[in-house]
């Protein structure tokens, strides 16, 4: 079939290889340069299937209103006059309930998982580089209360086939020797050994090189203005082209692969996509002395940070913005990032050499991704994966190129 993907960050990449595999010719439309310049351009470079876990829990309201008047909290939730955001706002206090979390938790791993093992068969395949490690990720806690909280979390997780192991403070020195000198506020860690980490913008650009050999067509500098439908299926895209001109892509499929601006090309059809956009941060550093800066993918729970060793980079990322589609900086947010690193690694990376970057991560009030056909038979979501995009990508490409060929994923997920 004839097959347009709306957006080329690592979602839309990895959907337009996996439907070229599958014999389909592929058309790949994004209003960038390039691939992965907006969400998948500098996130946290973890691919966490370990912490594939909801925002919405039954203790997230609580944290949420105590974090409302914190400028740097780790949510920050900014209310707008804005239906979409109440309406998400309301939905994500449903899936708070206590109920709802093992079924999120057993969907985002289930879906995690195959990702991980699709992204390890990808790698094996084509070769590509983008600074991966396969050391595992190690959380760490400064508060015995939330260390103890962790456990159970842990158990959770490992009942849903996750080997997330629990550490005492000498047990995470021992995996991270770089963190040494903060023994004294460290009162634990956990720890999953299979999980990775890697530049997914490299990869992502990579892979759509692979895709263009293979015959995928991009059509970069464009933009997708609206769907246009007709007798219940979309019959073409109305495009805007690098030189201004208006025009129209026709297809048998279109695949909506558009992160936090899926709703607006899908809603005037009546299709419901409830994702909204929480803007996250980064922080990059050049790394100065090798042997000081970490190796193993790290999160600090305190802070809710990741840190990636990405090559000769350090990348620090995390926090979000519940506050609609800005992405300008918040310099207190990127300072945020700057003195938690100074605190952490003051002589491994220069820090007056650092990079900040934001990017909107398209979330569903249950982290659970949307994924497969909607009410138009020939229309397809893939997106609202939040901060998981990384560790989702491949296996969301693959399955939703199973669904649209006819055939039933190879993993237990809840598909539109």
């Amino acid at each position: 079939m004839k097959v347009v993907v709306l957006g080329s960050g690592i979602i839309g990449t990895a959907s337009a290889w996996w439907l070229n595999r599958a014999g389909h010719d592929v058309t790949v439309v994004d209003r960038q340069f390039g691939p992965a310049q907006e969400t998948s351009f500098g996130n946290g470079g973890q691919i966490s299937v370990s912490y594939a876990e909801p925002w919405a829990n039954p203790n997230a309201p609580l944290k949420i209103l105590k974090w409302l008047t914190q400028p740097d909290a780790p949510l920050l939730f900014r209310p707008r006059a804005d239906m979409h955001q109440w309406l998400w706002a309301l939905a994500f206090l449903r899936e708070c309930l206590p109920g709802r979390l093992p079924v999120n938790i057993r969907a985002l791993v289930s879906l995690a998982q195959y990702s991980r093992d699709t992204l390890q068969g990808m790698r094996r395949e084509l070769g590509i580089e983008y600074d991966h490690l396969q050391r595992g990720i190690l959380n760490f806690y400064r508060d015995e209360a939330q260390f103890e909280a962790s456990q159970k979390a842990a158990d959770l997780m490992r009942d849903v086939g996750v080997d997330r192991r629990v550490l005492s403070t000498d047990e995470v020195l021992t995996i991270e020797p770089a963190l040494a000198a903060h023994r004294r506020v460290i009162v634990g860690g956990d720890y999953t050994a299979a999980d990775e980490s890697g530049d997914v913008h490299l990869f992502t650009q990579q892979l759509a090189d692979k895709a263009k050999l293979a015959g995928v067509r991009f059509r970069f500098l464009t933009q997708a203005t609206r769907l246009i439908a007709e007798g219940g299926q979309v019959v073409a895209v109305e495009i805007i082209d690098s030189s201004g001109a208006y025009g129209k892509l026709d297809a048998d499929v279109f695949v909506v692969a558009a992160g936090s601006y899926s709703p607006a090309l899908v809603r005037p059809l009546g299709v419901p996509c409830q994702v909204y956009p929480a803007k996250g941060y980064s922080a990059t550093f050049p790394v100065i002395d090798p042997l000081r800066a970490p190796e193993v993918s790290l999160t600090d729970s305190a802070h809710k940070v990741v840190i990636s060793r990405l090559g000769d980079r350090l990348r620090v990322a995390g926090t979000a913005e519940l506050n609609g589609y800005s992405r300008a900086l918040n310099p207190t947010r990127c300072e945020a990032l700057t003195r938690l690193t100074r605190e952490l690694f003051p002589d491994a990376v220069d820090l007056d050499k650092v990079s900040y970057w934001s990017g909107l991560r398209p979330l569903t009030p249950s982290n659970v991704p949307l994924i497969g056909r909607t009410k138009l038979s020939n229309l397809y979501l893939n997106t609202g994966h939040g901060t998981l995009g990384w560790t989702m990508g491949c296996g969301s490409g693959r399955a939703i190129a199973d669904l649209i060929s006819g055939r039933r994923p190879e993993v237990d997920f809840p598909f539109l």
